[in-house]
């Protein structure tokens, strides 16, 4: 059997803002417009992220993406001229450190809304 993520529904405050951000720090296309009231990232060929705006409660979430040793540097290269608070644990403070502690390179941040983001360049979950 192959399954594959096809895409998931991103809780924003503001779904325009939040997904133009996310599309600029990956450096991938995004639409203002989707199907239904979703403002899709396109953040591969196979996932696609859809921000809906809510009013209630965002819950936050966790989102990782595994990119690599090129794309890291040109994302967080983007983060850092956005002026974007990053860290290198997953709860810790805002050191602007990048953890090295897992046989690649991670750093975390959040977005307004709070979720968290994650990059990684090698998938600590799924060792070889």
């Amino acid at each position: 059997m192959n399954i594959e993520l096809d895409h998931l529904m991103v809780p924003a405050r503001d779904k325009l803002a939040a997904a133009k951000l996310l599309a600029e720090l990956l450096g991938v296309p995004w639409s203002p417009t989707g199907i239904g009231p979703f403002v899709p990232v396109f953040v591969s060929d196979s996932l696609t992220l859809d921000f809906d705006e809510w009013s209630e409660p965002v819950p936050l979430i966790h989102f990782c993406f595994r990119v690599s040793e090129d794309d890291f540097d040109r994302i967080l290269h983007r983060i850092r001229a956005k002026g974007i608070a990053f860290r290198s644990s997953v709860h810790g403070a805002v050191d602007h450190a990048i953890d090295t502690a897992h046989g690649g390179r991670i750093v975390y941040w959040n977005e307004p809304d709070g979720h968290m983001w994650e990059m990684l360049t090698v998938s600590y979950a799924r060792q070889p």
